[in-house]
Protein backbone atom coordinates (compact mmCIF):
# COMPACT_ATOMS: atom_id res chain seq x y z
CA UNK A 1 0.00 0.00 0.00
CA UNK A 2 1.43 3.38 -1.00
CA UNK A 3 2.21 5.73 1.86
CA UNK A 4 0.49 9.11 1.69
CA UNK A 5 3.10 11.69 2.60
CA UNK A 6 2.26 14.23 5.28
CA UNK A 7 3.19 17.88 5.66
CA UNK A 8 6.01 16.83 7.99
CA UNK A 9 7.23 14.32 5.40
CA UNK A 10 7.38 17.05 2.77
CA UNK A 11 9.38 19.33 5.07
CA UNK A 12 11.83 16.51 5.76
CA UNK A 13 12.20 15.75 2.04
CA UNK A 14 12.79 19.43 1.26
CA UNK A 15 15.71 19.35 3.69
CA UNK A 16 17.04 16.02 2.40
CA UNK A 17 17.01 17.03 -1.25
CA UNK A 18 18.43 20.44 -0.39
CA UNK A 19 21.32 18.76 1.42
CA UNK A 20 21.98 16.60 -1.65
CA UNK A 21 21.87 19.72 -3.84
CA UNK A 22 24.38 21.45 -1.58
CA UNK A 23 26.70 18.42 -1.69
CA UNK A 24 26.69 18.41 -5.48
CA UNK A 25 27.51 22.11 -5.64
CA UNK A 26 30.29 21.67 -3.07
CA UNK A 27 31.81 18.86 -5.19
CA UNK A 28 31.88 20.83 -8.45
CA UNK A 29 35.29 21.84 -9.82
CA UNK A 30 33.98 25.35 -10.42
CA UNK A 31 30.79 27.37 -10.11
CA UNK A 32 31.22 28.37 -13.74
CA UNK A 33 30.68 24.91 -15.21
CA UNK A 34 27.61 24.83 -17.50
CA UNK A 35 24.49 23.02 -16.30
CA UNK A 36 23.81 20.66 -19.17
CA UNK A 37 20.15 20.01 -18.36
CA UNK A 38 19.07 23.63 -18.03
CA UNK A 39 16.04 24.63 -20.06
CA UNK A 40 17.63 25.84 -23.33
CA UNK A 41 14.81 28.33 -23.89
CA UNK A 42 14.66 29.97 -20.46
CA UNK A 43 18.34 29.63 -19.52
CA UNK A 44 20.47 29.29 -22.67
CA UNK A 45 23.83 29.76 -20.90
CA UNK A 46 23.22 28.86 -17.25
CA UNK A 47 26.18 27.96 -15.05
CA UNK A 48 26.14 26.12 -11.75
CA UNK A 49 26.27 29.48 -9.94
CA UNK A 50 23.24 30.64 -11.94
CA UNK A 51 21.43 27.44 -10.99
CA UNK A 52 22.05 27.90 -7.26
CA UNK A 53 20.97 31.54 -7.46
CA UNK A 54 17.83 30.68 -9.43
CA UNK A 55 16.73 27.82 -7.16
CA UNK A 56 17.57 29.69 -3.96
CA UNK A 57 15.68 32.81 -5.02
CA UNK A 58 12.68 30.66 -5.94
CA UNK A 59 12.68 29.14 -2.42
CA UNK A 60 12.78 32.65 -0.92
CA UNK A 61 9.89 33.70 -3.12
CA UNK A 62 7.90 30.62 -2.08
CA UNK A 63 8.54 31.48 1.57
CA UNK A 64 7.30 35.04 1.01
CA UNK A 65 4.12 33.76 -0.65
CA UNK A 66 3.38 31.44 2.26
CA UNK A 67 4.18 34.15 4.81
CA UNK A 68 1.77 36.56 3.09
CA UNK A 69 -1.18 34.21 3.58
CA UNK A 70 -4.41 34.52 1.56
CA UNK A 71 -3.95 36.92 -1.36
CA UNK A 72 -5.09 37.56 -4.92
CA UNK A 73 -1.53 37.97 -6.17
CA UNK A 74 2.01 37.13 -5.08
CA UNK A 75 3.82 39.68 -2.89
CA UNK A 76 6.06 42.36 -4.37
CA UNK A 77 9.59 41.25 -5.25
CA UNK A 78 10.96 43.30 -2.35
CA UNK A 79 9.34 40.78 0.01
CA UNK A 80 11.80 38.07 -1.03
CA UNK A 81 14.68 39.85 -2.81
CA UNK A 82 16.53 42.64 -1.02
CA UNK A 83 18.64 43.32 -4.09
CA UNK A 84 21.92 41.95 -2.73
CA UNK A 85 21.66 38.73 -4.73
CA UNK A 86 23.59 35.53 -4.17
CA UNK A 87 27.30 35.77 -3.27
CA UNK A 88 29.87 34.59 -5.81
CA UNK A 89 32.33 32.93 -3.45
CA UNK A 90 31.54 29.24 -3.02
CA UNK A 91 31.38 28.95 0.79
CA UNK A 92 29.34 32.13 1.05
CA UNK A 93 27.04 30.85 -1.69
CA UNK A 94 26.53 27.54 0.11
CA UNK A 95 25.72 29.43 3.31
CA UNK A 96 23.25 31.58 1.37
CA UNK A 97 21.67 28.41 -0.05
CA UNK A 98 21.30 26.88 3.42
CA UNK A 99 19.74 30.11 4.69
CA UNK A 100 17.29 30.08 1.77
CA UNK A 101 16.10 26.57 2.67
CA UNK A 102 15.93 27.37 6.38
CA UNK A 103 13.79 30.42 5.59
CA UNK A 104 11.45 28.26 3.51
CA UNK A 105 11.10 25.43 6.01
CA UNK A 106 10.73 27.70 9.04
CA UNK A 107 8.05 29.73 7.24
CA UNK A 108 6.19 26.55 6.31
CA UNK A 109 6.40 25.18 9.86
CA UNK A 110 5.06 28.42 11.29
CA UNK A 111 2.20 28.44 8.76
CA UNK A 112 1.24 24.79 9.19
CA UNK A 113 -0.34 22.82 6.32
CA UNK A 114 -3.69 24.63 6.10
CA UNK A 115 -2.90 28.33 5.71
CA UNK A 116 -4.53 29.79 2.60
CA UNK A 117 -2.03 31.20 0.09
CA UNK A 118 -1.92 32.63 -3.37
CA UNK A 119 -1.04 29.96 -5.94
CA UNK A 120 -0.66 29.83 -9.69
CA UNK A 121 -2.54 26.51 -9.93
CA UNK A 122 -6.00 27.81 -9.09
CA UNK A 123 -7.82 25.77 -11.74
CA UNK A 124 -6.30 22.45 -10.60
CA UNK A 125 -7.63 20.10 -7.88
CA UNK A 126 -4.66 20.90 -5.65
CA UNK A 127 -5.52 23.16 -2.70
CA UNK A 128 -4.36 26.75 -2.43
CA UNK A 129 -2.57 26.21 0.86
CA UNK A 130 0.82 26.24 2.51
CA UNK A 131 0.68 22.44 2.55
CA UNK A 132 0.38 22.36 -1.22
CA UNK A 133 3.31 24.77 -1.48
CA UNK A 134 5.38 22.43 0.69
CA UNK A 135 4.52 19.47 -1.50
CA UNK A 136 5.34 21.40 -4.67
CA UNK A 137 8.82 22.21 -3.41
CA UNK A 138 9.91 18.58 -3.21
CA UNK A 139 9.94 17.54 -6.90
CA UNK A 140 11.24 20.97 -7.93
CA UNK A 141 14.26 20.79 -5.61
CA UNK A 142 14.74 17.10 -6.46
CA UNK A 143 14.94 17.78 -10.20
CA UNK A 144 17.35 20.68 -9.69
CA UNK A 145 19.42 18.38 -7.49
CA UNK A 146 19.56 15.94 -10.39
CA UNK A 147 20.77 18.82 -12.59
CA UNK A 148 23.54 19.68 -10.13
CA UNK A 149 24.56 16.02 -9.77
CA UNK A 150 24.65 15.55 -13.53
CA UNK A 151 26.77 18.65 -13.84
CA UNK A 152 29.43 17.14 -11.56
CA UNK A 153 29.16 13.75 -13.29
CA UNK A 154 27.32 11.86 -10.54
CA UNK A 155 23.59 11.84 -11.36
CA UNK A 156 21.39 9.80 -9.05
CA UNK A 157 17.77 8.68 -9.59
CA UNK A 158 15.21 10.53 -7.52
CA UNK A 159 14.43 8.60 -4.31
CA UNK A 160 11.30 6.46 -4.70
CA UNK A 161 9.07 8.33 -2.26
CA UNK A 162 10.14 11.69 -3.72
CA UNK A 163 9.44 10.53 -7.26
CA UNK A 164 6.13 8.77 -6.58
CA UNK A 165 4.67 11.64 -4.60
CA UNK A 166 6.25 14.13 -6.98
CA UNK A 167 4.75 12.63 -10.12
CA UNK A 168 1.36 12.46 -8.41
CA UNK A 169 1.70 16.17 -7.61
CA UNK A 170 2.79 16.93 -11.17
CA UNK A 171 -0.35 15.29 -12.52
CA UNK A 172 -2.83 16.88 -10.12
CA UNK A 173 -1.20 20.29 -9.84
CA UNK A 174 0.50 20.88 -13.20
CA UNK A 175 -1.54 18.76 -15.63
CA UNK A 176 -5.10 18.91 -14.35
CA UNK A 177 -6.84 21.98 -15.72
CA UNK A 178 -10.18 23.29 -16.94
CA UNK A 179 -8.54 24.73 -20.07
CA UNK A 180 -9.85 22.93 -23.16
CA UNK A 181 -7.58 20.32 -24.73
CA UNK A 182 -7.03 21.60 -28.32
CA UNK A 183 -6.78 18.17 -29.97
CA UNK A 184 -8.88 15.06 -30.32
CA UNK A 185 -10.06 13.67 -26.95
CA UNK A 186 -7.62 11.14 -25.56
CA UNK A 187 -6.90 8.96 -22.55
CA UNK A 188 -3.30 8.64 -21.38
CA UNK A 189 -2.01 6.27 -18.71
CA UNK A 190 1.25 6.46 -16.79
CA UNK A 191 2.59 3.39 -15.00
CA UNK A 192 5.39 3.53 -12.44
CA UNK A 193 7.26 0.25 -12.07
CA UNK A 194 7.02 0.73 -8.29
CA UNK A 195 3.32 -0.11 -8.55
CA UNK A 196 1.39 3.12 -9.00
CA UNK A 197 -0.47 4.40 -12.07
CA UNK A 198 -2.36 7.48 -13.22
CA UNK A 199 -4.94 8.19 -15.93
CA UNK A 200 -5.09 11.55 -17.70
CA UNK A 201 -8.30 12.20 -19.60
CA UNK A 202 -8.04 14.98 -22.20
CA UNK A 203 -11.10 16.66 -23.73
CA UNK A 204 -12.80 19.98 -24.35
CA UNK A 205 -13.50 20.04 -20.62
CA UNK A 206 -9.77 20.17 -19.93
CA UNK A 207 -7.48 17.59 -18.36
CA UNK A 208 -8.78 15.36 -15.56
CA UNK A 209 -6.53 13.07 -13.54
CA UNK A 210 -7.34 9.90 -11.60
CA UNK A 211 -5.19 7.38 -9.79
CA UNK A 212 -5.63 3.97 -11.37
CA UNK A 213 -6.55 1.37 -8.81
CA UNK A 214 -8.78 3.68 -6.78
CA UNK A 215 -12.42 2.58 -6.41
CA UNK A 216 -14.30 2.98 -9.66
CA UNK A 217 -11.21 3.95 -11.66
CA UNK A 218 -9.39 0.69 -12.21
CA UNK A 219 -12.65 -0.99 -13.15
CA UNK A 220 -13.15 1.14 -16.26
CA UNK A 221 -13.18 -1.01 -19.41
CA UNK A 222 -11.85 1.86 -21.51
CA UNK A 223 -8.39 1.31 -22.93
CA UNK A 224 -5.89 4.16 -22.98
CA UNK A 225 -5.02 5.74 -26.33
CA UNK A 226 -1.41 5.99 -25.17
CA UNK A 227 0.59 4.85 -22.17
CA UNK A 228 4.06 5.27 -20.74
CA UNK A 229 5.83 3.00 -18.28
CA UNK A 230 9.02 3.52 -16.32
CA UNK A 231 10.41 4.10 -12.87
CA UNK A 232 8.81 6.93 -10.94
CA UNK A 233 12.12 8.77 -11.15
CA UNK A 234 12.16 8.48 -14.93
CA UNK A 235 8.53 9.62 -15.14
CA UNK A 236 9.37 12.78 -13.20
CA UNK A 237 12.59 13.44 -15.11
CA UNK A 238 10.77 12.97 -18.40
CA UNK A 239 7.98 15.28 -17.25
CA UNK A 240 10.52 18.02 -16.50
CA UNK A 241 12.37 17.44 -19.77
CA UNK A 242 15.53 16.05 -18.19
CA UNK A 243 15.43 12.76 -20.09
CA UNK A 244 13.81 12.01 -23.47
CA UNK A 245 10.34 10.53 -23.81
CA UNK A 246 11.88 7.46 -25.43
CA UNK A 247 13.51 6.61 -22.10
CA UNK A 248 10.11 5.22 -21.15
CA UNK A 249 8.29 2.22 -22.58
CA UNK A 250 5.58 3.70 -24.80
CA UNK A 251 2.45 2.09 -26.18
CA UNK A 252 -0.32 3.47 -28.34
CA UNK A 253 -0.33 6.78 -30.18
CA UNK A 254 2.96 8.56 -29.49
CA UNK A 255 1.64 11.77 -31.09
CA UNK A 256 -0.48 12.37 -27.99
CA UNK A 257 2.65 12.61 -25.86
CA UNK A 258 4.18 15.03 -28.35
CA UNK A 259 1.00 17.12 -28.18
CA UNK A 260 1.09 17.06 -24.38
CA UNK A 261 4.72 18.20 -24.30
CA UNK A 262 3.93 21.08 -26.67
CA UNK A 263 0.70 22.10 -24.91
CA UNK A 264 0.73 25.18 -22.68
CA UNK A 265 -2.74 25.71 -21.15
CA UNK A 266 -1.72 29.16 -19.88
CA UNK A 267 -1.49 30.54 -23.43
Amino acid sequence: MHKTLTFSDHLQLIEERSTAFRAAVAAAPSLDVPVVTSDPHAFPERTLFDLVRHVGMARRKSAAIVAAGPADAPPEKSAWDDGTGAPREREALLTWWTESIELLTSTLREAGPDRGCWTWWGDSPSPQTSGAWARRQVPEIAVYTYDAQLTVGAPQPLPDEVALDGFDDCQFTLCATTVAWPHQPAVVDYHATEGRAWRLRLSRDGARVARLGEPGVGEEPEKADASARGTASDLVLMFYGRIPLDSLKLEGDRRIFDQLIAWDPSV
